[in-house]
């Protein structure tokens, strides 16, 4: 009969109460054969969110004199929400509504023919052109930087900005382009095998954009292992889906 790994008793626990693993994930059961199934762990809980998004908020605003020449430009899915939760955050502490653009970077991506993913086309609608605006990308989770460089690519389509910079809720690392993140919510290391994913809990599989409601929260997904690898990779962070 197979054991039930265990955190030890001084384990953190995660918001829902859960104790999580040397590691960052929650420990899970054993489901056979030595596999270890892992629940996902809840880093961000919607109240968490937003306080990240007040103060990302006041980082722009202590950073740029001129609001009225920014223009936050969100990423689907998970970038429209947090958007529109920063474009009203960002009024209320200045008086300014920004212009809110939502820009699909699908067909602009190098790795959907390597990675064998059938392209799926979300919205993109662009109030106006971003000639001689600054522009601020809202992304979701941040990872190897290849959705950034999309959303840069796309974006020429709409103009030529003043410059570009990047806000992201997560930042997990693991950059393959040399990719800076400008306003952070929350650094989360992770690895290679893990996944970090911002969702509707009404929505969980966020397969559309204006679908995601509040409350959100960020989860992290950590890969199954065998009893064996668990032991062995304790003191390694576990990231799946290139950002």
């Amino acid at each position: 009969m197979a054991s039930h790994p265990s955190a030890p008793s001084g384990a953190p626990s995660d918001a829902s109460g859960r104790r999580i693993s040397a590691t960052g994930s929650q420990v899970g059961s054993s489901s056979g054969e030595g596999i270890v199934s892992v629940d996902p762990a809840i880093v961000l809980d919607h109240a968490a969110i937003e306080r990240s998004l007040t103060r990302i908020a006041h980082e722009i605003v202590e950073r740029h004199e001129d609001l009225s020449k920014l223009y936050l430009v969100a990423i689907p899915n998970g970038g429209v929400p947090l958007g529109r939760i920063l474009q009203r955050n960002l009024a209320s502490i200045s008086g300014v509504e920004l212009p809110l653009g939502i820009l699909d970077t699908t067909l602009y991506r190098d790795d959907l023919s390597r990675n064998g993913v059938r392209p799926q086309l979300r919205v993109t609608e662009m109030p106006s052109s971003v000639d001689d605006r600054i522009v601020l990308v809202v992304e979701d989770v941040v990872s190897t930087g290849r959705t950034i460089r999309a959303a840069m690519d796309a974006m020429i389509d709409f103009g030529r900005p003043t410059s570009v910079q990047v806000v992201a809720l997560i930042d997990r690392g693991h950059r393959e382009l040399p990719i800076k993140i400008d306003y952070v919510g929350k650094n989360i290391p992770t690895g290679a095998s893990d996944k970090v994913k911002f969702r509707s809990r009404k929505l969980e599989d966020g397969s559309n954009a204006t679908e995601l409601e509040p409350p959100f929260e960020v989860v992290l997904m950590a890969a199954a292992q065998t009893v064996e690898q668990q032991g062995e990779t304790s003191g390694n962070a576990s990231v799946g889906v290139q950002r």
